[in-house]
């Protein structure tokens, strides 16, 4: 937004709440005396907030280009390695993504492995272990 555009944004905000003021101010008339008082107070404060909102906000908008700053050097000299520096965790995490896959599914090939050769070896047929009167011995036994 420009500077004209601001001072148009703000008059539009002041016109409409000093009308709903004006609403607001013709209503209270009629309330009792303490809810006036905690109205008046209300509306002090959000006006003090408001002010407090508008200094805040001031110095942010300024440009300050013509001081002197403390530099490494034109953005130029530097683009080609900030973007290899933005891009290099990239890299860095998709490289330990698939070594942790890989050594998970070294793992889990091991752990097959055994389970395998265990099944194998053992004096057992494979096909006891689907039986179910075999799975209720296990777990009577154990």
């Amino acid at each position: 937004m420009n500077n004209s555009q601001q001072n148009r944004t703000d008059i539009l905000q002041d016109r409409y709440g000093l009308k709903t003021a004006s609403y607001l101010s013709a209503g209270a008339a009629d309330l009792p005396y303490d809810i006036s008082e905690r109205l008046r107070a209300a509306r002090a404060q959000a006006v003090a907030a408001r002010k407090i909102a508008k200094v805040q906000t001031a110095p942010a908008t300024a440009a300050s280009s013509a001081g002197s700053t403390l530099t490494w050097g034109s953005d130029e000299s530097f683009g080609f390695w900030r973007r290899i520096g933005s891009v290099l965790p990239l890299i860095a995490l998709v490289a330990g993504l698939l070594i942790i896959n890989s050594m998970q599914s070294d793992s889990r090939v091991r752990e097959l492995a055994e389970v395998d050769s265990a099944l194998l070896t053992d004096d057992l047929p494979p096909d006891a272990y689907f039986d179910p009167g075999f799975v209720q011995f296990l777990k009577t036994t154990l």
